[in-house]
Protein backbone atom coordinates (compact mmCIF):
# COMPACT_ATOMS: atom_id res chain seq x y z
CA UNK A 1 0.00 0.00 0.00
CA UNK A 2 1.48 3.19 -1.44
CA UNK A 3 1.40 6.44 1.09
CA UNK A 4 -1.34 8.25 -0.50
CA UNK A 5 -3.44 4.93 -0.35
CA UNK A 6 -2.98 4.72 3.36
CA UNK A 7 -3.41 8.30 4.15
CA UNK A 8 -6.92 7.95 2.24
CA UNK A 9 -8.00 4.47 4.16
CA UNK A 10 -7.25 6.79 7.10
CA UNK A 11 -9.55 9.52 6.01
CA UNK A 12 -12.32 7.31 4.37
CA UNK A 13 -12.38 5.70 8.02
CA UNK A 14 -12.53 8.93 10.39
CA UNK A 15 -15.27 9.96 7.75
CA UNK A 16 -17.44 7.32 8.14
CA UNK A 17 -17.66 8.41 11.48
CA UNK A 18 -19.10 11.84 10.66
CA UNK A 19 -21.35 11.49 7.85
CA UNK A 20 -22.31 15.13 7.45
CA UNK A 21 -18.29 16.16 6.73
CA UNK A 22 -16.74 15.12 3.33
CA UNK A 23 -13.45 15.16 1.48
CA UNK A 24 -13.25 17.93 -1.27
CA UNK A 25 -9.37 17.57 -1.36
CA UNK A 26 -6.77 15.38 -0.74
CA UNK A 27 -2.98 16.73 -1.95
CA UNK A 28 0.40 15.01 -0.64
CA UNK A 29 3.33 17.17 -2.61
CA UNK A 30 6.37 15.14 -3.14
CA UNK A 31 7.74 16.48 0.04
CA UNK A 32 5.15 13.98 2.20
CA UNK A 33 3.31 17.54 3.15
CA UNK A 34 -0.33 16.64 3.41
CA UNK A 35 -2.89 18.78 2.85
CA UNK A 36 -6.90 17.48 3.19
CA UNK A 37 -9.58 20.01 2.33
CA UNK A 38 -13.14 19.27 4.26
CA UNK A 39 -16.87 20.20 3.81
CA UNK A 40 -19.69 19.54 5.96
CA UNK A 41 -23.62 19.64 5.57
CA UNK A 42 -23.75 22.07 8.32
CA UNK A 43 -20.41 23.37 7.78
CA UNK A 44 -17.17 21.84 9.16
CA UNK A 45 -15.80 23.08 13.07
CA UNK A 46 -12.43 23.19 14.19
CA UNK A 47 -12.81 19.98 16.27
CA UNK A 48 -13.95 17.72 13.32
CA UNK A 49 -10.71 19.47 11.66
CA UNK A 50 -8.58 18.34 15.13
CA UNK A 51 -10.37 15.19 14.99
CA UNK A 52 -9.21 14.13 11.18
CA UNK A 53 -6.17 15.22 11.68
CA UNK A 54 -5.63 12.95 14.95
CA UNK A 55 -6.78 9.65 12.82
CA UNK A 56 -4.61 10.67 10.17
CA UNK A 57 -1.45 11.44 12.56
CA UNK A 58 -1.88 8.72 14.85
CA UNK A 59 -1.96 5.88 12.55
CA UNK A 60 1.05 6.92 10.34
CA UNK A 61 4.48 6.20 11.49
CA UNK A 62 7.14 9.24 11.28
CA UNK A 63 10.05 6.31 11.58
CA UNK A 64 8.71 5.15 8.21
CA UNK A 65 7.73 8.57 6.20
CA UNK A 66 7.93 11.56 7.84
CA UNK A 67 5.51 13.61 6.70
CA UNK A 68 3.92 17.23 7.41
CA UNK A 69 -0.02 17.74 7.92
CA UNK A 70 -2.55 20.07 7.32
CA UNK A 71 -6.06 19.58 7.70
CA UNK A 72 -9.09 22.35 6.50
CA UNK A 73 -12.30 23.55 6.26
CA UNK A 74 -12.57 24.97 2.45
CA UNK A 75 -12.87 28.63 2.21
CA UNK A 76 -15.90 30.48 1.53
CA UNK A 77 -14.33 31.72 -2.03
CA UNK A 78 -13.20 27.95 -2.71
CA UNK A 79 -15.27 26.47 -6.20
CA UNK A 80 -17.56 24.12 -5.24
CA UNK A 81 -17.10 20.63 -6.95
CA UNK A 82 -19.82 18.41 -5.60
CA UNK A 83 -23.13 17.74 -6.11
CA UNK A 84 -23.59 17.80 -2.36
CA UNK A 85 -21.57 21.35 -2.04
CA UNK A 86 -24.58 22.86 -4.35
CA UNK A 87 -27.38 21.34 -2.57
CA UNK A 88 -26.41 22.14 0.86
CA UNK A 89 -25.62 26.26 -0.81
CA UNK A 90 -29.67 26.29 -1.97
CA UNK A 91 -30.39 29.72 -1.08
CA UNK A 92 -27.52 31.77 -1.58
CA UNK A 93 -26.16 33.73 -4.19
CA UNK A 94 -23.06 32.24 -6.58
CA UNK A 95 -21.24 33.49 -9.55
CA UNK A 96 -21.62 30.22 -11.67
CA UNK A 97 -18.89 30.47 -15.00
CA UNK A 98 -19.86 28.29 -18.00
CA UNK A 99 -18.33 27.86 -21.83
CA UNK A 100 -20.75 31.15 -22.33
CA UNK A 101 -21.46 33.25 -19.93
CA UNK A 102 -21.01 34.62 -16.20
CA UNK A 103 -24.21 34.35 -13.91
CA UNK A 104 -24.27 36.35 -10.26
CA UNK A 105 -27.70 34.62 -9.22
CA UNK A 106 -29.60 32.48 -6.40
CA UNK A 107 -29.10 29.15 -6.19
CA UNK A 108 -32.97 27.77 -6.32
CA UNK A 109 -32.67 23.94 -6.60
CA UNK A 110 -30.01 21.70 -6.85
CA UNK A 111 -30.15 18.06 -8.19
CA UNK A 112 -27.68 15.23 -9.20
CA UNK A 113 -28.11 16.80 -12.62
CA UNK A 114 -28.56 20.25 -13.22
CA UNK A 115 -28.80 23.70 -10.84
CA UNK A 116 -31.61 26.32 -11.16
CA UNK A 117 -30.51 29.55 -10.56
CA UNK A 118 -32.61 32.80 -10.82
CA UNK A 119 -32.25 36.55 -10.18
CA UNK A 120 -33.79 39.49 -11.80
CA UNK A 121 -32.58 41.64 -14.84
CA UNK A 122 -33.49 44.87 -16.60
CA UNK A 123 -34.67 44.29 -20.11
CA UNK A 124 -35.42 47.03 -22.77
CA UNK A 125 -39.76 47.04 -22.42
CA UNK A 126 -41.44 44.62 -25.01
CA UNK A 127 -43.63 47.81 -26.04
CA UNK A 128 -42.77 51.85 -25.78
CA UNK A 129 -38.93 52.93 -24.46
CA UNK A 130 -37.48 52.22 -20.74
CA UNK A 131 -36.47 49.40 -19.15
CA UNK A 132 -38.39 46.84 -16.96
CA UNK A 133 -36.66 44.89 -13.85
CA UNK A 134 -37.77 40.91 -14.91
CA UNK A 135 -37.74 37.71 -13.03
CA UNK A 136 -35.08 34.92 -15.21
CA UNK A 137 -34.43 31.55 -14.50
CA UNK A 138 -31.73 29.09 -15.87
CA UNK A 139 -31.13 25.69 -15.66
CA UNK A 140 -27.44 24.36 -16.19
CA UNK A 141 -26.10 21.03 -16.03
CA UNK A 142 -23.17 20.44 -14.31
CA UNK A 143 -21.67 19.63 -17.16
CA UNK A 144 -21.43 22.81 -18.35
CA UNK A 145 -20.22 24.22 -15.58
CA UNK A 146 -16.44 25.73 -15.80
CA UNK A 147 -16.63 27.32 -12.31
CA UNK A 148 -19.10 28.18 -9.12
CA UNK A 149 -18.18 30.20 -6.46
CA UNK A 150 -20.48 31.28 -3.36
CA UNK A 151 -20.52 34.87 -3.16
CA UNK A 152 -21.02 36.39 0.58
CA UNK A 153 -23.23 39.40 1.25
CA UNK A 154 -23.15 41.98 4.53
Amino acid sequence: MTFKEKVNALITEALLERPSIFLIDLSISDSFKISVGLDGDNGVALQDCIDISRAIENNLDREEQDFSLEVASVGVGSPLKFTRQYKKNIGRTLIVTTNSEKIEAELVEANDVFIILSWEAREPKKIGKGKETVQKTQQIPYTEIKEAIVTVTF
